[in-house]
């Protein structure tokens, strides 16, 4: 086999969850995710450590990303108007590929341990959204409530948006699910 085209780790998420949909996670094998992307079982352990690892790319990168964006917010805006506005950056990028990202969520859907990985992703990018708020100033418990509480409300927003049958965009979804966390905390 020749060297690979570019975009080889798109091809491999892609042919991934095309056969865990078809085949099941647990019937599809590392070699038949590489044969039907094209390339090399040793390629595909270029990019991922496991198959498990296929559906959290760039996992790290998107966690970087918000909190780098939080981090570099305006002095003086607000923490739940900061983390609003990093997750908002990304919403266009998963607009646009939803369709996967819907696909995603049934496969996570069928494994106690892929389940537990979103979780732990979740728990690792409210770490991350804290550990900015403070870089900002704002006082360890502020932020890491703050933190808490906007992870909860994105993922109330990408559950939404996931099963929207109007395909509105995430950044709609955020926006109506942190006004509902503003509205949760006066009336407390």
């Amino acid at each position: 086999m020749g060297r690979w085209p570019g975009g080889t780790q798109q091809r491999l998420q892609e042919a991934a969850i095309k056969l865990f949909s078809e085949s099941g996670y647990d019937s599809t094998t590392v070699a038949d995710i590489a044969g039907t992307a094209g390339v090399t079982e040793r390629t595909f352990y270029n990019h991922f450590a496991d198959k498990r690892d296929v559906l959290f790319p760039d996992q790290q990168q998107f966690i970087a990303e918000v909190a780098e964006a939080v981090t570099a917010a305006p002095p003086g805006q607000p923490p739940l108007d900061t983390i609003l506005a990093a997750l908002r950056h990304t919403a266009d990028w998963f607009d646009q590929h939803r369709d996967a990202a819907q696909r995603r969520r049934k496969i996570l859907d069928t494994r106690a341990e892929l389940r537990e990985r979103e979780l732990a992703k979740m728990a690792a990018l409210d770490t991350a959204i804290a550990a900015a708020l403070r870089e900002r100033g704002c006082p360890t418990g502020t932020a890491t409530l703050t933190a808490v509480a906007a992870v909860a409300a994105y993922r109330l927003a990408v559950d939404t948006w996931l099963t929207d049958p109007e395909h509105r965009s995430l950044r709609q979804h955020l926006n109506w699910s942190f006004e509902e966390l503003r509205a949760a905390a006066k009336n407390w």
